[in-house]
């Protein structure tokens, strides 16, 4: 599949394929050119370099210097890497049973596997020391540059009960005051990372969600009981988005359009979608994609330890979740979370929906950018933007990731 030639660690290499997808469009035959910094990085081949890779530019085959060091892909396509908003788990791992940065690392490697290079690492409810664990195991990757780590996803513990799905319900209560002073000191300061926190709007007091939203923090409503009406006075406040639409809200009714209906009306709020076969219909998929402005509906994992893992069960809060066709489950046969990663939702949404593949691509990459305010360095391949790829084949297998120009390889994981 490709070709290239033996050149000790060079500042500046161009990878060149059929296709480069910036993120508004393919260009045909292009390179894109890498620069590292001065101590030099891997591009190809073995690991070990310096995470510093940053993307110099795209620029046709033809005009790539004579003796300049190229990488040459003779089939497929590079885009920019996928950005995952909601990592439960992957690669055996489970953030909530291990809330260190090592997991993390575990995590996100197996994620590569499907084109992810930047993860939103997500705690599903549960106590305020495994949060708190679990956030500085974030910020601790992230300030070290390691594995595509960009911050950290709390969802819950801010929950409906009667929309807590597999979330334990002992593990529920509403946001306290320390509370709101932590999530806000997360995304501040110099150190400040971007923090997403998924809840229901009901369950915290007016003014809440503006104080957390002025602080940085990206507020998002899931699992939520919560009316229209109460729906529009959260997004008021400064509610950014809606986590895993259709799926643990009140859906749209003829005379109540619930949090459903406040999602597809509204023309700021970003979605995120599991496009996973069993979540959502592909009907409703299509039809939150034509309701929505472009560029507000994002795709989602909402993935857990067995992907990427071989494996096929694992036990959340001690309850054993199993994969039955296709579904991840509990004994009573509740969904709990899924068992994809980013390409296969984009697959999915490509043949299965109809979205063209220039738009489900930029659902796995610009979008979720530009919903975490990062689309100044990741989302697109363009001059100045971190070298994080993604390298597919003609079927949308996976063949190969950089992560601030730092090349794996990988076989297929469909």
């Amino acid at each position: 599949m490709k070709t290239a030639r033996a050149v000790p660690a060079p500042n500046a290499c161009y990878l060149l394929a059929p296709r480069v997808f910036d993120g508004e469009g393919f260009v045909q035959n292009a390179a894109v050119l890498v620069q590292y910094g001065a101590k030099g990085g891997a591009p190809y081949g073995a690991a070990g370099g310096t995470r510093d890779g940053r993307i110099a530019g795209v620029l046709a085959a033809a005009d790539i210097p004579p003796g300049a060091d190229c990488v040459r892909f003779n089939e497929g396509a590079l885009a920019p890497g996928f950005i995952d908003t909601q990592v439960n788990g992957g690669g055996g791992a489970l953030f909530n049973d291990e809330p260190a940065a090592a997991a993390l690392e575990k995590i996100a490697r197996a994620h590569r596997g499907f084109g992810t290079t930047g993860i939103m690492p997500t705690l599903i409810s549960d106590a305020p020391e495994v949060c708190r664990a679990g956030a500085e195991a974030a910020r601790e990757c992230r300030k070290q540059g390691r594995c595509g780590v960009l911050g950290a996803h709390l969802e819950g513990p801010h929950l409906a009960p009667p929309r807590r799905g597999v979330h334990r319900a002992a593990m529920l209560r509403s946001l306290r005051e320390e509370d709101a002073e932590w999530l806000a000191s997360l995304s501040s300061g110099s150190d400040g990372m971007p923090v997403m926190l998924t809840l229901a709007p009901e369950r915290v007091e007016p003014g809440i969600i503006k104080r957390l939203s002025d602080a940085g923090v990206l507020v998002c409503a899931g699992h939520t009981e919560a009316d229209y009406e109460r729906m529009q006075s959260a997004l008021a406040e400064g509610l950014r988005g809606f986590t895993h639409l259709f799926n643990g809200m009140n859906p749209l009714r003829a005379r109540e359009p619930g949090a459903v209906g406040a999602a597809l009306d509204s023309d700021h709020a970003w979605l995120g979608i599991i496009a996973d076969g069993c979540h959502v219909h592909p009907a409703n998929i299509r039809l939150a994609h034509r309701a929505k402005a472009p560029g507000k509906l994002m795709l989602v994992s909402d993935a857990m330890p067995i992907v990427g893992s071989g494996e096929t069960s694992f036990e959340l809060y001690g309850e054993r979740i199993e994969l039955r066709g296709g579904k991840l489950q509990n004994a009573d046969g509740a969904l709990a979370g899924s068992a994809i990663g980013m390409m296969d939702a984009v697959r999915y949404c490509h043949r299965e929906v109809g979205i063209p593949l220039a738009e489900c691509l930029r659902m796995a990459s610009l979008y979720p950018a530009q919903f975490l305010k990062l689309d100044g360095s990741l989302g697109r391949i363009a001059a100045g933007y971190r070298a994080d790829l993604v390298l597919f084949d003609d079927e949308l297998n996976v063949r190969g990731t950089w992560v601030a120009g730092e090349y794996a390889e990988h076989a297929s994981a469909a």
